[in-house]
């Protein structure tokens, strides 16, 4: 041991719990989910499920210990990562041959097939379980929401990049030829036609959604603030539950929420409100 990081609180790492599971996609590909629960939260019996994805730019979430993550742990929360397509966690074929470009599809099919799994297996159900994702991570949020809003209670969408289509075409915005070598370049009819049939802005249609948060930040220069706002507003116009849809616009903040340590911590607490409160804890 060279270095332990210090946590306050009474925090014992004896208490908890961590495992790799797999589920399987549509064609077949395993994929992993991390999860880490307290003792006891979970014993063979559906429990309440917050499951994280990205799967993008190539970017591994590593099941790495966070401090913040044990106040949702405490509560009786079982937190899993999805390691969909689109990341690198076993090989850069994972990313670069199928889930970016013509293939991304795949990350929202693979975060679909873990929480079908997590059902499956007993971990939750569909009134016990949320799901969370930042940025591109967003976009995967609002894919799944449009694809599959029957597996989870709740959702939380951090600066999402939900109007893909519109904004790749935007050439005047300073990183979007930059980003086409993620998504493609939509001048080109067959990534065109590709990126339209996910892009949560352009998939929203008239069905029961789950409670959802959607936060963005007024100078945010990778997903402009109209993005997140524009696709609230259509869910509030289409979505025919009566399920609270919340937009949290930070006036002072980018794309990280808000600098210095403490407001950052207020932020995490804001959403783990939300999730709490679905889960009833």
């Amino acid at each position: 041991l060279k270095k332990q990081q210090p946590v306050l609180g009474g925090y014992d790492p004896d208490n908890y719990v961590s495992s790799r599971i797999f589920a399987t996609a549509e064609d077949g590909r395993s994929i992993p989910i991390s999860l880490v629960y307290r003792k006891g939260a979970w014993d063979g019996t559906p429990t309440s499920v917050h499951l994280y994805g990205y799967g993008s730019y190539g970017i591994t979430i590593d099941p790495k210990f966070s401090s913040n993550r044990v106040s949702l742990l405490d509560r009786g929360i079982v937190y899993a990562i999805a390691h969909v397509r689109g990341s690198q966690i076993t090989g850069r074929t994972w990313y670069e041959k199928e889930g970016k470009y013509l293939q991304k599809r795949n990350t929202f099919t693979d975060f679909i097939a873990c929480a079908n799994h997590l059902i499956a297996e007993n971990y939750t159900t569909p009134q016990q379980m949320t799901m969370e994702g930042r940025s591109a991570g967003g976009l995967l949020m609002g894919a799944v929401l449009n694809m599959a809003p029957q597996l989870f209670a709740g959702a939380v969408a951090g600066v999402p990049f939900v109007d893909v289509v519109t904004t790749m075409l935007d050439e005047s915005i300073p990183l979007t030829t930059g980003e086409w070598e993620e998504w493609g370049n939509p001048n080109d009819e067959t990534y065109y036609q590709y990126m339209l049939s996910y892009s949560p802005y352009d998939n929203v249609i008239a069905q029961n959604y789950p409670r959802i948060l959607v936060t963005a930040g007024l100078n945010d220069p990778r997903v402009q603030y109209w993005e997140p706002a524009k696709w609230v507003q259509k869910l509030r116009d289409l979505k025919t539950d009566k399920h609270p849809l919340l937009l949290k616009m930070f006036m002072g903040a980018g794309h990280f929420s808000s600098s210095g340590r403490y407001d950052y911590l207020k932020d995490v607490a804001f959403d783990y409100a939300f999730i709490l409160d679905v889960h009833g804890k």
